[in-house]
This record gives C-alpha cells, sequence and structure tokens, in this order.
C-alpha cells in the first residue's frame, strides 16, 4: 500500500483543539474511522495513509469543522453522527435520548435509535433486557442510567453483577480475597464508571457500599429495595441462576439485564437463563426487551464489520467426527 500525506491548511488553532477533543478523544476517533493519521503541525494539519483513506479523512474534516465554525463547539453525538456510527433513526428521537450523570457537567447522549429506545426502555420499565452485539452501548448505558438514578435520589444504591463463567476456572481456585477473585469479571463494569466519574468518587462509593460489586453465586437469599441493578453478561447465566437473580428484586427497585446472546461460556446444550427469560417474561407488563444491533456498535470502526463477517457466516465448519 502506497503511504500519501496532504496537508490541510489552520487558520485558527482554537478550531483545531475543538476538533481534536478533551485529551484527544475526537482524535483518536477519527483516526480509527478514516484509517488516517493526522496529526497537527505548525500552522497545518497532516494527513497520512492511502489515497482513499486521505480523501474519507477531508471530508470528515471539512464536515466537522463546518459545525465548529457554525455552532463553535463540537459534541461527541457531533463527531459519531459525521463519523456514520448513527443508524437510521429519527434524529430528534435520538437527540432527545440523553442520560445527565450530573458530573463535570457530563452528558451521556444515545448514539444511535436503537440506544435511544434503550435508554427510554430503562426510564419506563423496572425490569429491561438489553441483547446486543459486543460495543453496542449495553453495559454503559446501563451504568449511566444507573447513577442518574442514583444522583437523583431514586435509588439508594448501584449493585453491579456477573457471573464468574471464564475458561473453565471458578473462583475459588484464583488468587486474592473475594474481591480480587472477582475484579476480572467485573473490570468491564468498573471501567465503564471510572469514564463518568472520577476514581476517588467510586472508591468513595464502593467504601461506603452505595455501589456494590458481586459475584452472581453471592446473590442468594438478598433483597434488594431502592437499588439500581445490573447484570451484566446475562447470557452466561443458567435458568435456574436467571430466576434467582431476578427475584432479589425488592421495593422501589430497577434491573437491567444485558448480554450477547452469541457469546455464550456456559458448557454446549446448557441453556442461556437470558434466552430463556426474554421468551417467558417479554408479556409481562413493566418487563421491556431491547434488541440493540451491528448499527448500535460505536466502538473502533472495525468492531462492527467483525460483527459482521460473524453474524454472516452461516455455513457450518465441521468436517468429519468431533474428538
Amino acid at each position: 500500500m502506497d503511504i500519501h500525506e496532504e496537508t490541510i491548511p489552520i487558520d485558527n488553532p482554537d478550531h483545531v483543539r475543538t476538533l481534536f477533543g478533551p485529551q484527544d478523544q475526537f482524535l483518536r476517533l477519527i483516526r480509527d474511522a478514516v484509517g488516517a493519521e493526522i496529526v497537527f503541525r505548525g500552522d497545518e494539519l497532516r494527513i497520512q495513509g492511502d489515497a482513499d483513506n486521505i480523501q474519507h479523512a477531508r471530508a470528515v474534516i471539512a464536515e466537522l469543522y463546518e459545525i465548529i465554525q457554525k455552532c463553535g463547539e463540537l459534541l461527541p453525538a457531533d463527531v459519531h453522527r459525521v463519523l456514520g456510527h448513527e443508524s437510521d433513526g429519527s434524529p430528534d428521537a435520538v437527540a432527545d435520548a440523553a442520560v445527565d450523570i450530573f458530573e463535570r457537567a457530563q452528558q451521556i447522549k444515545a448514539l444511535s435509535s436503537g440506544q435511544a429506545e434503550y435508554i427510554r426502555a430503562i426510564r419506563e420499565n423496572d425490569l429491561v433486557f438489553c441483547a446486543g452485539p459486543a460495543g453496542s452501548g449495553k453495559t454503559y448505558l446501563a451504568v449511566a442510567m444507573g447513577l442518574q438514578w442514583l444522583r437523583t435520589e431514586r435509588v439508594r444504591k448501584i449493585v453491579l453483577v456477573r457471573p464468574a463463567v471464564e475458561a473453565g476456572e471458578r473462583l475459588g481456585y484464583l488468587p486474592g480475597d473475594m474481591m480480587a477473585k472477582v475484579n476480572p469479571y467485573l473490570r468491564p463494569l468498573l471501567d465503564a464508571l471510572s469514564d463518568m466519574v472520577t476514581f476517588e468518587q467510586v472508591k468513595r462509593y464502593m467504601d461506603n457500599d452505595v455501589i456494590e460489586i458481586v459475584p452472581m453465586a453471592f446473590m442468594r437469599g438478598r433483597t434488594l429495595n431502592e437499588t439500581f441493578i445490573i447484570l451484566d453478561e446475562g447470557q452466561n447465566t443458567t435458568i435456574t441462576q436467571m430466576k434467582m437473580f431476578l427475584t432479589r428484586m425488592g421495593t422501589e427497585s430497577k434491573i437491567v439485564v444485558t448480554g450477547d446472546t452469541t457469546q455464550s461460556d456456559l458448557p454446549m446444550h446448557t441453556p442461556s437463563g437470558l434466552t430463556d427469560a426474554v421468551q417467558r417474561l417479554s408479556n409481562i407488563d413493566g418487563v421491556a426487551t431491547v434488541r440493540l444491533t451491528g448499527q448500535d456498535i460505536v466502538r473502533h470502526r472495525l468492531v462492527r464489520e467483525i460483527v459482521k463477517a460473524y453474524d454472516d457466516d452461516t455455513k457450518p465448519r465441521r468436517s468429519g467426527k468431533q474428538r
């Protein structure tokens, strides 16, 4: 592949800072989406890559610059929209779906119509199942909604739950105390929290039992009142575990169950508790099911392509007898 370089003259360095975003967050998104290297040197932007990627980068930068010049700012939703992360849903419906978490004036916004539907479902129902591929915002938006409900005092605490099903290992065989054992399993939930509030705030919440992280095995026998409960990786629960978990719900509580039904780590022929629960409970008033798709993926541009490649591959790959 031939590497080319083009430059874009810049007459206002402040516009470049706005384009790149806080800690260069927007720049990283743009680089990933267009597949080109972009740097600011002197009074120009330098774009390196193949010819098609450079052309794509120039078009994206031109559109973002137009927004900056017109509005004086650049929002994350603007960047995702220009990069093509939004689905074909109503722009107004998507724009109306936002989560205020009251941290550094931060607002988490839906970036697709599927995510907007998910946020509305959590607001309007006490039990929500959300199934979708990696990178579609299932866990992130659930954590954001939990923080909003906590900070507006609609719940007293947040409980984060995840089944510990990984590579055949059991918690008891892992080193360290209980927190050290479950940390690898609950890391995605903690990462989402840390992205929204400061590490010090997360630590205070956990020290004061306002945020609690619990492996599925430790949920039995509890009743959780006024609690926002999030079960992540719900596809890795059995039917019995899911029933046990759902019946922990107390008064004034809300449960969000997330999972990707295409990535179960359960033993072969073991039915998924998430799939079963969606089938059993979807017609009950106050229960909602949201299905996100590849159009809702907002991670690296390649994640959407990877998910699509696996979804499109429906041909069996077995040859001969299995051993």
